[in-house]
């Protein structure tokens, strides 16, 4: 038998703001890897069509069993019991772990064809795992440091306010950084290492500052057969996460397009920065105004609304012209809602570990957290896919200049990053309004039916 802790006397601000910080960097770390691999591989290190099919095929493979360990790590996290809580142990070495393989994965190996492509899925494979027994540990402690529903929304709206910090940081210094240096591989290590630096500073503020409250409640170990129970016999996590792997497939294969975007369709590499600074004010603004409308409207209705602002950036991208104002209105609405829409993911998921307990009479959080790096994963697996392949039919990875793409590849592009993904986000948005069911009310209800059972205090 193994605790769980949930909430005690611990200042709430002095948790809320060390477990925030802790998202910079690694949301740093996570986009350079997740939207810009694929960038680095086509742009600087210049893979031709053939190897850059079978990397991209081959780290599709690494994502999708990556992402199925992803549960079997929820479940080690859960039986781990030391002197330092269930998680941190886990938070500080798959941040050393992961710093040091995504300093490799943009490193020149002095390797070409075949024997890069074999290195470099590997240590991508490796990167994956590491960046798991991080992942998993670091947001299972959101759960544990409260179970009231508008103090999770709060801690949570905080993280991801510092989180997209970090990952606008990259999406906008990336590129003139890079190039500032030289735009070579040297370049790109040397900027890879100041953003794992600031990763492991953000994690030591939350390993040190974050201290978990001290009263539990009971939790049994649980087993590796007894972890596709925890996932499949809880209907509200499984449909949770069906429907935000075809949400974040879609955000992510837009977000991925970003450089081909500007560089081969709009003609102009330098206004991606400018405009991803435009889009992380839209998703800051979003993560701000969370906890405020999440107060004033229900999260069925606020889904609906987020899902409406996303779908009308869409039409405003695709039939926009090469013009920056009308281009930066339809970014603003995708990030608006983006924004929203990601965070109602991280409360839904939270909310499915009470309904867990109380359906299945087990607390069990870690592999329940589980599911949002499977969600990650799998989305970035498939965008990347989706990338690589629409890059190497338009011709835009063998393209020397923008002039070299013709205009049927250059709509490839356009299709790809703006009418499949509102189609995926769709889809999840009609099966989560068909299954979803914990709402205000029913959690409500629970979390009280759990406290007369004796099984929360």
């Amino acid at each position: 038998m193994v605790t769980e802790q949930v909430s005690g006397p611990i200042s709430d601000r002095r948790n809320k703001w060390a477990f925030g910080v802790g998202t910079v960097g690694r949301d740093m770390v996570y986009t350079l890897v997740s939207m810009f691999l694929v960038v680095y591989l086509t742009e600087v290190v210049n893979l031709p069509d053939v190897q850059l099919a079978w990397a991209t095929g081959l780290i599709l493979a690494a994502r999708l069993f990556d992402a199925v360990a992803d549960i079997v790590m929820g479940s080690i996290v859960d039986n781990t019991n030391t002197r330092f809580g269930h998680y941190k142990p886990w938070i500080a070495g798959g941040a050393i772990a992961s710093a040091t393989i995504t300093t490799l994965l943009f490193t020149n190996l002095g390797l070409h064809g075949t024997s890069f492509v074999a290195v470099f899925v590997v240590l991508y494979l490796l990167w994956s795992l590491s960046w798991t027994s991080n992942d998993i540990p670091y947001w299972s402690l959101l759960p544990a440091l409260t179970i009231d529903q508008k103090q999770r929304e709060s801690y949570g709206a905080l993280a991801k306010i510092f989180a997209t910090i970090g990952l606008f940081t990259v999406v906008v210094a990336i590129i003139p950084v890079t190039n500032a240096l030289g735009g070579d591989v040297r370049a790109w290590t040397m900027f890879t290492i100041a953003v794992v630096v600031v990763m492991l500073l953000g994690q030591s503020v939350t390993l040190f500052g974050v201290r978990e409250p001290d009263i539990v409640v009971p939790q049994e170990r649980t087993t590796l057969k007894e972890i596709a129970g925890v996932v499949f016999h809880n209907d509200q996590l499984l449909w949770t996460a069906i429907a935000m792997v075809l949400f974040m497939t879609g955000y992510v294969t837009t977000t991925t397009f970003g450089v081909y975007f500007f560089k081969y369709v709009y003609r102009d590499e330098n206004m991606y920065s400018p405009f991803a600074a435009v889009l992380g004010v839209a998703q800051l603004i979003g993560f701000v105004t969370f906890p405020m409308v999440a107060k004033r409207m229900k999260r069925r209705t606020l889904y609906t609304l987020a899902t409406a602002l996303i779908l009308a950036g869409y039409v405003v991208f695709f039939f926009s012209p090469m013009n920056m104002i009308p281009i930066g209105v339809a970014g603003l609405l995708l990030f608006l809602g983006q924004s929203w829409v990601t965070m109602l993911m991280l409360v839904f998921l939270t909310d499915t570990i009470e309904y867990g307990q109380w359906k299945l009479g087990r607390r069990n959080v870690a592999v329940t957290f589980a599911l949002q790096p499977f969600i990650n994963k799998v989305g970035a697996a498939l965008a990347t896919q989706v990338v690589s392949v629409a890059v190497i039919i338009s011709g835009v990875n063998r393209a020397v200049t923008p002039d070299d793409v013709t205009p049927g590849g250059l709509l490839i592009i356009k299709v790809a990053m703006l009418i499949i993904p509102p189609v995926l986000i769709i889809v999840g948005y009609l099966i989560y309004r068909a299954k979803y069911r914990i709402d205000e009310a029913m959690y409500a209800s629970l979390v009280a039916d759990l406290k007369e059972r004796g099984q929360l205090r």
